[in-house]
């Protein structure tokens, strides 16, 4: 049974980080707008930011046929997951970034902690973390 939960919620990651990234290389100011924030002077950066993020799904997709063996794929897309509102942080309060762009993290981030950990827990519990 958490096998199968394990191999949805890696499916749906995976899909949801595809849509994501290619809506964001394809429209990159879209979020901007769609918050109120000022447009970007160089929205290149903010495309490599998206297909960063789609390449994550192709990833999680690959990962979601066997969680047990591709942990470490995982395992990388959690970490991004904590370090990435944690720049926010730094940024937001040097006053580099609005507030607003803490809505990107709710759906790229915050609502995948607790399905990640969850998976890496169990993985942990399986396998040890066996690396071979």
């Amino acid at each position: 049974m958490k096998i199968e939960y394990q191999k949805i919620t890696l499916k749906i990651a995976a899909i949801y980080n595809i849509l994501w990234g290619g809506w964001v290389v394809l429209f990159p100011q879209h979020f901007f707008d769609l918050v109120g924030m000022e447009r970007i002077n160089h929205p290149m950066v903010w495309q490599g930011m998206g297909m960063v993020i789609g390449v994550y799904g192709l990833g999680y997709w690959w990962s979601s046929h066997n969680p047990l063996r591709h942990w470490p794929i995982i395992m990388v897309g959690f970490l991004g997951k904590i370090f990435g509102p944690i720049g926010f942080i730094f940024n937001y309060v040097q006053g580099f970034v609005p507030f607003e762009f803490i809505f990107t993290l709710i759906t790229n981030d915050f609502i995948w902690w607790i399905p990640f950990f969850l998976i890496l827990k169990d993985v942990h519990v399986k396998t040890n973390w066996n690396l071979s």
